[in-house]
């Protein structure tokens, strides 16, 4: 089974790309976890990305709407957020700047949140599927507390918790429920991609994957990517683009 971005929600008439991981309903043995605020309440930080699209087709221009995950992120210590990062084949269709792109989290109260976001600087295909963008209005850590960085090669020792708004109709809720497999394996790592036994389906992409540091503080260390709907699933480690989110976090 060949593998293809976790990608969009879209709008008749666009046919877009096919993901593999379209299961409507999670398997028996899915080791997912609805998120709900009582553990793991730092994925607060991960949140739905919405990019308006636009594609020709037999000469006449469809619109649709892009349905991927995104993460709040920003140095330790820091107040304010106004970066996220996601992936690169979100963005791949989105021209239309009258459209904005919207990214929206939950507060502790389960508050949507939402902000517009502008593009920085992306990977520029699927050899390097990451994108880091600016909001227009940053969030304070009293709203959403980012996550911290691991600009570093991930440990491939230490198992990941990979987290995004999967769009099956089990857990993922088609996408309304942010979804985490909280203690994969890193099954390969080289230098421009990770592989994982996480479950992630279709509105997945760009959503976290996260390590815990030694003193158990948890930092963002990949982005999702892509994966064949066997038990696999890819990342885009955060050291591929780390010189690029360093300038920008500063």
């Amino acid at each position: 089974m060949s593998e293809q971005p976790i990608t969009a929600r879209y709008i008749p008439p666009v046919i877009g790309c096919t993901f593999t991981l379209m299961a409507m309903f999670a398997s028996a043995t899915d080791s997912r976890q609805v998120f709900s605020g009582e553990t793991h309440g730092w994925l607060r930080a991960v949140g739905k990305l919405q990019v308006p699209g636009q594609r020709y087709r037999e000469g006449r221009k469809s619109h649709y709407l892009e349905d991927c995950s995104a993460t709040l992120v920003a140095r330790t210590g820091r107040r304010r957020a106004d970066t996220i990062v996601s992936a690169w084949h979100c963005l791949e269709w989105y021209g239309d700047l009258s459209r904005p792109i919207i990214f929206t989290v939950v507060s502790a109260s389960g508050e949507p949140l939402q902000r517009e976001a502008y593009i920085l600087g992306d990977g520029g295909g699927m050899h390097a599927d990451w994108a880091i963008l600016r909001l227009r209005a940053a969030f304070s850590n009293d709203e959403v507390a980012a996550l911290a960085v691991h600009f570093q090669a991930a440990d491939p020792a230490k198992p990941v918790t990979m987290a995004g708004f999967s769009k099956d109709g089990g857990l993922g809720n088609n996408g309304l429920t942010l979804t985490f497999d909280p203690a994969c394996a890193i099954t390969a790592l080289a230098r421009d991609f990770g592989d994982t036994d996480c479950t992630a389906f279709k509105g997945a992409s760009g959503g976290a994957v996260v390590q815990l540091t030694d003193a158990g503080e948890p930092q963002v260390c990949g982005v999702i990517s892509q994966g064949n709907g066997e038990g696999r699933s890819t990342f885009v480690p955060v050291s591929q683009f780390s010189s690029a989110l360093d300038r920008y976090l500063n």
